[in-house]
């Protein structure tokens, strides 16, 4: 009873600093990642917009805009299909859970994935994730509605890319 209404030193304080550093670590890839998005200011300059005088002036415009702007395009998509399933909660709540699983297996893991003593490559895992959020996401009877949201989000987006101009986009901030 000596130590009655002291506080423990257990291992609870030892553990705490490793989950701070991994979120913290979390944070970082995360900015990181978002680093490459350009500001929306940038990507909707009414100046920028012109009609393309030829197809293959279209694909240029298309390759060098899916380049600059390619996270606000992933933004975009994901936020279109975010907000087709808001009238389906369970695949809302699917599509939330395997975010969290794709960033903590993919974008967020430092070390490489071992799994019972093999590595395994990023490759696995990328075609892993695909499936089984595909099927995942099949299985809560929303196919459609995610089929032509994503459709939707491609579409848009190949029209922005190949009607604004890429005259503005520098080399540099390309290469950055």
């Amino acid at each position: 009873m000596t130590n009655y209404g002291t506080i423990p030193t257990g291992s609870s304080p030892s553990s705490t600093p490793v989950n701070l550093e991994y979120i913290s670590r979390a944070k970082e890839r995360l900015k990181e990642g978002l680093g490459t998005r350009r500001p929306w200011r940038e990507m909707v300059e009414l100046r920028s917009f012109s009609f393309p005088k030829a197809f293959g002036e279209a694909l240029a415009r298309v390759r060098k805009n899916v380049a600059y702007f390619r996270m606000n395009y992933v933004i975009a998509v994901l936020l279109i299909l975010f907000l087709s399933l808001l009238w389906h909660p369970i695949s809302l709540i699917v599509f939330i859970v395997m975010m969290a699983v794709w960033l903590f297996l993919y974008f967020l893991r430092d070390e490489p994935l071992v799994l019972f003593g093999r590595l395994i490559t990023d490759q696995v895992v990328v075609i892993v994730l695909w499936v089984v959020t595909i099927v995942v996401l099949l299985l809560t009877r929303a196919t459609l509605n995610i089929l032509v949201s994503l459709l939707v989000g491609v579409v848009l987006v190949l029209i922005h890319a190949s009607v604004r101009s890429t005259d503005d986009l520098t080399a540099d901030e390309e290469a950055s």
